[in-house]
């Protein structure tokens, strides 16, 4: 495809919209009407053009903050997830005033690990969000900030707004920034830095730009990069683009090029494989060796006990397992046949010992080809 003209765009029939406090709020201290007012009115457009749109929002911590009287944001938890709750409903009324005046009903949808963590959970979080869209409701989706826990939060929006683009195939995920979009250096400090318009979402030459020491990392692009990573497990393509352009959603819709493509490149996987790529948390931990690697890159194989090096964590037949290689580098996800202390005593051997360890017959595979997904 061409980058002079993204004429996918003008067919995307669903898209996933992630606006962050950045766009949003008036450094951190109440929310730009204006800009949701002009959103809301490019999401009106898309909807005139026969598209499905979804939203996922961040600001309801600025929102409350400013309805709670505070003068600086707070370091307490606590404190953070009481300003979530009063800014939450803020922020969606703006949002529902917003959509009224042209007619649309929204939908506020919040969203915990375990609503993708769950099998069952993200299969009816998915039912739920089709269903609305299928009664032409808007959801706005945001993390449940209210009780979340730092160990089990999802950490961004971007990585949110992938999740959601996973639950109902999106066509597109567009990540609205302050930024134009991705830049081969940090144009902050490198004034020749170009902006990258095009490459594979999986591309490993962005990892190196994606370092500390680059632009991704230090503007919030590394998380832009793996959400687009996420996204492409369901064949959904990703744009970074500034929402500080003039009407870019608009613009984008009819394939003009802005802002950065992460292409797919690849078909969309199943939702089994997509709801395995989706979870953020894991209970074990297991380094395999050069040739199970290769093996599971290459060959789209299982991964077998003989591959495997060492192995960390509690868990127990149906947990979620990370895969490392002998470098620590992610290789993996997938769901164990086997306990922590099985993997224990079959790690490093042949699957025709299983039994003879372990004193019972099991699946010859640790992890099936249909339970693993490589990251």
């Amino acid at each position: 495809m061409s980058v002079e003209a993204r004429h996918w765009a003008a067919s995307a029939k669903r898209w996933v919209i992630k606006v962050g406090s950045a766009l949003l709020t008036d450094d951190g201290r109440s929310i730009d009407e204006a800009i949701i007012k002009g959103l809301v009115a490019q999401l009106v457009e898309l909807r005139e053009r026969n598209c499905e749109v979804l939203l996922v929002s961040s600001g309801a911590v600025a929102a409350g903050l400013l309805r709670l009287g505070a003068t600086e944001r707070p370091t307490e938890l606590h404190e953070l997830q009481a300003a979530a709750a009063v800014g939450q409903s803020a922020l969606l009324r703006r949002y529902e005033e917003a959509f009224a005046a042209n007619g649309l009903m929204v939908a506020q949808i919040l969203l915990g690990h375990d609503d993708v963590f769950a099998r069952d959970r993200y299969l009816n979080a998915r039912a739920a969000l089709k269903t609305l869209l299928s009664h032409g409701v808007v959801p706005v989706i945001n993390e449940n900030d209210t009780v979340v826990t730092d160990e089990i939060r999802f950490g961004d929006n971007d990585t949110l707004a992938a999740l959601v683009a996973n639950l109902v195939d999106a066509d597109v995920l567009v990540l609205l920034t302050d930024q134009d979009g991705l830049f081969d250096a940090d144009p902050r400090t490198h004034p020749q830095a170009k902006l990258i318009q095009h490459a594979r979402a999986d591309d490993p030459s962005l990892d190196a730009v994606a370092g500390t020491g680059g632009a991704l990392g230090r503007g919030g692009m590394m998380t832009k990069l793996r959400a687009a990573r996420l996204a492409a497990r369901s064949g959904t393509e990703t744009v970074i683009l500034s929402g500080r352009e003039v009407k870019p959603l608009s613009r984008l819709a009819t394939g003009e090029p802005l802002g950065t493509w992460l292409e797919s490149g690849s078909a969309p996987e199943n939702a089994r494989r997509q709801w395995l790529a989706s979870l953020v948390t894991f209970r074990g931990v297991i380094e395999i060796d050069d040739g199970a690697v290769k093996v599971l890159k290459t060959s789209g194989r299982s991964l077998l006990p003989v591959g495997v090096r060492s192995v960390s964590g509690e868990f127990s037949r149906g947990d979620v397992l990370l895969c490392r290689d002998q470098q620590g580098r992610e290789v993996a996800r997938g769901l164990s046949n086997y306990s922590a202390e099985e993997v224990g005593q079959i790690k490093g051997l042949s699957s025709k010992k299983i039994a003879e360890i372990l004193g019972y017959g099991g699946e010859p595979e640790l992890i099936h080809r249909d339970n693993l997904v490589l990251l």
